[in-house]
């Protein structure tokens, strides 16, 4: 065989199954729905609905955000310990779809619907996206054909690298544009067009995507999830590993000393998460749960600790688009209007922009600075970004005084244009390519084989809690900042008497202390696993 056939068949091994394509397209088309659906949210509880901003509009949105990301969790857990990853997202694939054309229907009726009604379809959508978004990722490198059981003969350890780096590239690169064209697109729809035209575009073709996954279930590779002893986990197998991550004493954390022997260890509970060997027969317990509450708790401190930054990446959905609506949003004398949510738009082109630039600029350049050859850790990469999401926050602030002295000054008359707002939105844009990117990496490389769909999850998951930590610190910093006359304090409802530019601050501040403490925890953490080349 002659060099040129080598290659070739080398670059047909490598190539991405027709299954593998269909589910980062797949991906794709959930997020331009999503995206379609829940980017405007905010300006539809307002403008439409008849809510309150700070007190009902955003709050709304971060805590249904917050389930949304929340839910991955639960189901990864149940996925990956008796459940299999094809049920999954046949089950949550019809519960989001449902959800969608609900929420289609409510707009339609609309006048004749009591509005607590209106979470009914927005929280079936997010049990749907809890089974889904996480499924579908796992479900997708099945069908690299590349597991330790599974994987296709001839293919040899760098081979298989080539595979998972494409399809991880390929699958980014597919999300990323799906939240691109929903939020650029159905953003102008909804402000133009109407809102259940700008709802029923999402559900149609995720329904047509969902239509296609069923046809084209013959092709797929199916697994079946396994536990420490090869057979299939279950459903008391699954609440014996929530018993040990509740049973925990101690998160063991391996140092970074030269001898790795050494070992750190923070006190939770009273019990040990590991039993004894008399426990173990006596209760039956699974050797996989204990592996499982180990992993996990082990991961508890670095998830804890990037609350604040999933916080700060809600702000774009609510408080952003917010005060785009409050700045002059119209190009060429009122000739066409922007809606705010369209500058989301900017965040992901950042995104799309700066991922092939990674590897082959900015790693480069930081190999030239520090004179060596590995770049830097997935650790390393999530700090950088959390310092770019600080800064962020910074120039939101002083966007925002500036907004406030500009209007103040004219008596309203004039507004500053919306364009001012695209450094904080772009800046954002690049602190996900490094901290998102890092965290989903981080969380991938320290589970085993057995548990990538929770380490999908757990990622998720740092979003969902951080909606509710941002909808809890915006009830309390509303009690704290309100006066007489202004019961919203800084998120009241009438410009002249708002002040996002301090909760911009202050989310600024205790993103500063979060990173001061991960980077004191990074050194319990190896991540030679992880480069972040």
């Amino acid at each position: 065989m002659s060099e040129s056939e080598k290659g070739s068949v080398a670059a047909a091994k490598v190539a991405l199954s027709r299954p593998c394509v269909l589910v980062i397209v797949m991906a794709g088309v959930e997020r331009f729905a999503n995206k379609g659906m829940g980017s405007n949210l905010v300006t539809y509880l307002t403008g439409v609905v008849g809510m309150s901003t700070a007190a009902a509009a955003a709050k709304s949105v971060v805590t249904w955000t917050g389930v949304s990301f929340m839910l991955p969790l639960l189901s990864s857990i149940l996925t990956d310990s008796y459940w299999d990853r094809y049920s999954t997202l046949a089950a949550s694939s019809l519960l989001y779809v449902l959800g969608m054309v609900s929420l289609t229907v409510w707009a339609l009726l609309r006048p004749q619907m009591p509005r607590p009604t209106l979470f009914i379809p927005l929280y079936l959508m997010a049990v749907g996206q809890g089974g889904y978004q996480p499924t579908l990722q796992a479900f997708g490198a099945d069908q690299l054909g590349i597991g330790d059981d599974d994987a296709e003969p001839g293919l040899t350890a760098e081979e298989k690298g080539k595979v998972k780096s494409m399809f991880f590239q390929w699958w980014y690169f597919g999300i990323c544009s799906g939240s691109l064209l929903g939020n650029s697109t159905m953003s102008y729809v909804q402000d133009n067009f109407g809102w259940v035209l700008g709802f029923a575009i999402p559900s149609g073709v995720m329904a047509l995507s969902v239509a296609a996954f069923f046809c084209c279930t013959p092709l797929y590779r199916q697994t079946q999830p396994k536990g420490a002893s090869g057979k299939p986990s279950s459903p008391s197998g699954f609440c014996k590993v929530l018993k040990s991550i509740l049973a925990g004493r101690k998160i063991s954390l391996p140092s970074m000393d030269d001898n790795g022997g050494t070992m750190s260890e923070l006190e939770l509970q009273e019990k040990p998460l590991k039993a004894e060997p008399g426990d173990a027969n006596k209760e039956g317990v699974d050797e996989a749960a204990p592996s499982m509450g180990k992993v996990i708790l082990g991961l508890l401190p670095i998830w804890a600790i990037l609350l604040i930054f999933a916080v700060i990446f809600q702000q774009p959905m609510t408080f952003f688009t917010k005060q785009g609506m409050l700045m002059d949003h119209t190009v060429g004398r009122g000739a066409f209007v922007i809606p705010p949510a369209m500058l989301q738009s900017s965040i992901t082109v950042s995104i799309i922009l700066l991922v092939p630039m990674y590897d082959r600029v900015i790693i480069p350049l930081i190999n030239a600075v520090t004179r060596g050859s590995d770049g830097i850790t997935v650790l390393q990469r999530i700090g950088v970004g959390m310092v770019l999401s600080v800064v962020a926050m910074a120039i939101a602030a002083l966007v925002e005084s500036w907004r406030l002295r500009v209007s103040a000054a004219s008596g309203g008359a004039y507004r500053l244009k919306i364009f001012w707002l695209l450094p904080q939105y772009v800046l954002l844009g690049v602190s996900d390519v490094f901290t998102v990117v890092g965290m989903q990496e981080f969380f991938y490389t320290q589970v085993p084989s057995s548990m990538k769909t929770i380490s999908i999850g757990l990622y998720l998951s740092v979003f969902g809690v951080g909606g509710f930590l941002g909808a809890f610190l915006i009830t309390v910093l509303e009690m704290a900042t309100a006066r007489p006359g202004n019961s919203k304090g800084w998120f009241s409802d009438d410009p002249r008497e708002a002040h996002l530019d301090n909760y911009y601050w202050f989310l600024a501040l205790l993103c500063f202390i979060s990173f001061v403490i991960f980077t004191h925890l990074c050194k319990f953490y190896s991540s030679k696993n992880a480069s972040g080349k």
